[in-house]
């Protein structure tokens, strides 16, 4: 099932009926409808004291949701991989949860997989209620049909580890081991995620330290990877402003240890706002803000009639970083009903390292 709309990774926020897909094109309201008014759901407030496992289940009083993953793996002979993995739920209606196909809440899964000369992706969708998809906090368990990512009796709920994740499409699978030595991180203010000057938020925490190993299967050809991960859980009512049309989003691997969150959330004026974590090899942070951040877009790449900035500088004068990052396949865009650009990078410049880059609202 698809739609012609447009949305992305965290912004699965169209609106649909029954399990019949129909966008509500929103753009004079912020990206995709993400920027309009949602007084009827549950807010998004500072001062918010996490608690897991419980934190790891879903929010339907919020109107949307997601669990993400992105993976920059490698084969035995050093060839390069991205994998994504996604779990949406959207909210159609506020208000006490009903039963069975009644139910309110509407899932949607993204699976990807990118290699320097090929990109593929998967999409499937679900009604709440009725057992197709949906999220457990203890065991952790989300999955859509047969797509899954789970723990068990031993995962740790304060680093989500260890993990199975599992998915499979017409011309590519991957079944992945992931372990976490580290605690989960939290975004932002204590895991207070501001998207604009006026208010606009989202919860938001990440497990940025996964080592991942596994089995990864494109066009019926197995192989075994290795590498790291980056898991986002974020949930709101209400993320972008009104005058917002999209974001572009870094998560970086540094070679040395250390990791770094960066979005720019792109406004109608050009006064952008720019958000983002640096986190240390021990799991120590530190918050970041335009003031601390450049983040210039280079060269594009023409896809489905946009113009997708592919290629990056990035400048943090404090931590004394400034970087280059390049795509592993330019072209890796996700053509599912709710499009958008997502794909495995590298950088060079005073640090080296991997990681991910999405592109929305283009």
């Amino acid at each position: 099932m698809s739609a012609d709309a447009k949305i992305s990774r965290r912004a699965f926020a169209g609106t649909l009926a029954a399990l019949t897909l129909r966008p509500w094109h929103g753009s004079a309201q912020g990206y995709a409808g993400l920027g309009s008014n949602a007084n009827d759901y549950a807010q998004v407030t500072p001062g918010k004291v996490f608690s897991f496992p419980t934190d790891h289940g879903p929010h339907p009083d919020f109107r949307i949701e997601w669990w993400y993953l992105t993976a920059n793996l490698a084969d035995s002979a050093g060839t390069a991989y991205g994998v994504q993995w996604t779990l949406f739920r959207q909210a159609l209606l506020p208000g006490p949860q009903r039963e069975g196909w009644a139910n309110q809440q509407i899932w949607m899964a993204h699976a990807a997989t990118t290699r320097a000369d090929t990109h593929r992706f998967g999409e499937c969708f679900a009604r709440g209620g009725a057992g197709q998809a949906g999220v457990e906090a203890s065991p952790f368990r989300a999955f859509i049909d047969s797509w899954e990512m789970r723990g068990d009796d031993n995962t740790d709920p304060n680093r989500i580890a260890p993990l199975e994740l599992s998915a499979t499409a017409k011309d590519f699978s991957y079944t992945l081991k992931l372990v976490a030595d580290r605690p989960l991180v939290l975004q932002g203010d204590g895991g207070y995620g501001r998207k604009s000057e006026r208010g606009q938020a989202s919860y938001y925490y990440s497990q940025p330290f996964f080592k991942v190993s596994g089995r990864l299967a494109i066009d019926d050809k197995a192989l075994d990877v290795s590498g790291q991960a980056w898991m986002d859980r974020e949930w709101s009512s209400q993320p972008l402003a009104a005058d917002q049309t999209g974001w572009d989003w870094f998560a970086l691997h540094l070679a040395g240890g250390e990791k770094l969150m960066l979005y720019r959330m792109r406004q109608k004026d050009d006064n952008n706002y720019i958000s983002g974590t640096f986190i240390s090899a021990d799991g120590a942070t530190r918050q970041l803000t335009s003031a601390d951040v450049a983040m210039t877009p280079k060269e594009t790449v023409e896809i489905a009639g946009r113009k997708l900035p592919v290629q990056w500088d990035v400048a943090i004068p404090s931590l004394e970083l400034a970087i280059h990052a390049m795509p592993l396949n330019p072209r890796a865009w996700m053509g599912t009903g709710f499009s958008y650009w997502e794909g495995p990078i590298s950088f060079h410049g005073t640090h080296t390292g991997v990681g991910y880059l999405e592109l929305t609202g283009y």
